[in-house]
């Protein structure tokens, strides 16, 4: 085992056993989930990439944002905050990396900036240290500050479990003393592709042409999507396999979702504590005696 992974194993009584492989490297993420019995050897999230700082593989958790800020700028008390541009839309799936980051644009945004915005947290490409481990837990920190721009200092901090029926994960972002900021947090796992999906939304943000939620709320549309939605049930893929034949993705305390169908390999199921320009839209407010903290459950039968 590389001292780069940590790999967490939950056998039943069945014969089932459940496998995962954290990458700390590439933004902790869950590289890969196995299911593996006597007949049969299945995975559940799309195929891993060699580029760890790709978007478009594993379960990355998304901090101190989640999903695209526009143009990289919000307010905040006052104060317009510049992030390093780190994606371009319309450039391969779900949007290309910036490689290196543009500098964060201060005035007017030139119109070549646009389509260019800071997304997926300051966490998701940069690597994790794991604070305590058992053969089924660990629990890793990554300070979120020294990149892309955030000038706010503290950490996320995730917890990862895994039982033989299913993968639970917390996430929070803590803020370091004296420290206040605006802030949302999420998932991003990439499932294969399932045979059906069942969701039940309440309602759908409306997007601009740029594919940003405007704000306004609306009564969901049939698939494709790549869209932000307030859902408050679990939403289960189907699998026509022995294993894993229908995972559930469930979360007691995340109102948004983004789903995301339109890759013909993989569909993306995020629950996150705001929509994508959460800190424009509707931030939470994080001080070091209140930290942001949501969970995410992925069970299978």
């Amino acid at each position: 085992m590389s001292a780069n992974t940590v790999q967490l194993s939950a056998s039943a009584s069945d014969g089932l056993t459940a496998h995962v492989t954290i990458d700390l490297t590439a933004g902790g993420r869950v590289r890969s989930i196995r299911l593996v019995d006597d007949a049969e050897s299945v995975d559940l999230l799309a195929k891993p990439s060699d580029d760890a700082a790709s978007s478009g593989w594993g379960s990355f958790p998304m901090a101190p944002w989640a999903g695209r800020i526009r143009n990289g700028r919000f307010r905040f008390l006052g104060r317009t905050v510049n992030l390093d541009l780190n994606h371009s839309d319309d450039s391969g799936i779900g949007g290309g990396p910036i490689d290196p980051p543009r500098s964060a644009p201060s005035g007017p945004i030139h119109p070549d900036d646009r389509h260019r915005h800071a997304i997926h947290g300051t966490t998701f490409h940069r690597p994790w240290q794991v604070v305590t481990r058992t053969p089924q837990r660990v629990e890793m920190i990554c300070s979120i500050d020294g990149t892309l721009g955030w000038p706010y200092a503290g950490v996320a901090r995730q917890v990862v479990e895994l039982s033989p029926e299913r993968l639970e994960l917390q996430l929070s972002v803590e803020a370091a003393d004296h420290a206040v900021f605006p802030a949302a947090v999420g998932w991003h796992p990439w499932f294969v592709k399932p045979a059906a999906l069942d969701f039940h939304p309440v309602a759908m943000y409306a997007r601009d042409d740029l594919g940003l939620p405007t704000g306004e709320l609306v009564t969901p549309r049939p698939a494709p999507w790549d869209d932000c939605f307030v859902n408050h049930e679990p939403v289960e893929l189907h699998y026509t396999r022995g294993l894993g034949s229908c995972i559930r993705v469930s979360s007691p305390d995340c109102e948004y979702w983004v789903l995301y169908d339109k890759p013909e390999h993989a569909t993306c199921v995020e629950p996150q504590s705001g929509p994508p320009d959460a800190l424009n839209l509707r931030p939470e407010v994080v001080t070091p005696d209140r930290p942001l903290r949501r969970t995410m459950t992925i069970a299978w039968s």
